[in-house]
């Protein structure tokens, strides 16, 4: 079924780079990130509800939380920092395959 969640921490192509090349390694299919709108969404094909549960660990091991996901000061400002890692790598790949 073709899920879309809102998310937490995308700002730019570099992050959508790396979620794609994350969740395609993943296993997932269909896979589309939506830009024209914050919070920022995230559309995958879901099987059950081992891969929602599957699809939210990636997401948020790279540091991109669901929008809904309640969390502390601590927890928010580590996964803002993964999020920028994640987002540096994202853009260093794009540069590369420009090249």
């Amino acid at each position: 079924m073709i899920t879309t969640v809102q998310v937490k921490n995308i700002r730019c192509e570099g992050c959508a780079n790396t979620i794609h090349k994350a969740l395609v390694k993943e296993g997932f299919t269909f896979i589309n990130i939506d830009f024209s709108c914050e919070p920022r969404k995230v559309t995958v094909d879901i099987l059950n509800e081992a891969s929602l549960a599957h699809f939210r660990a990636t997401l948020r091991k790279l540091g991109y939380p669901f929008f809904d996901e309640d969390m502390n000061f601590s927890s928010s400002t580590a996964l803002k920092a993964k999020s920028f890692v994640s987002c540096a790598v994202g853009k260093f790949n794009i540069q590369e395959s420009t090249k």
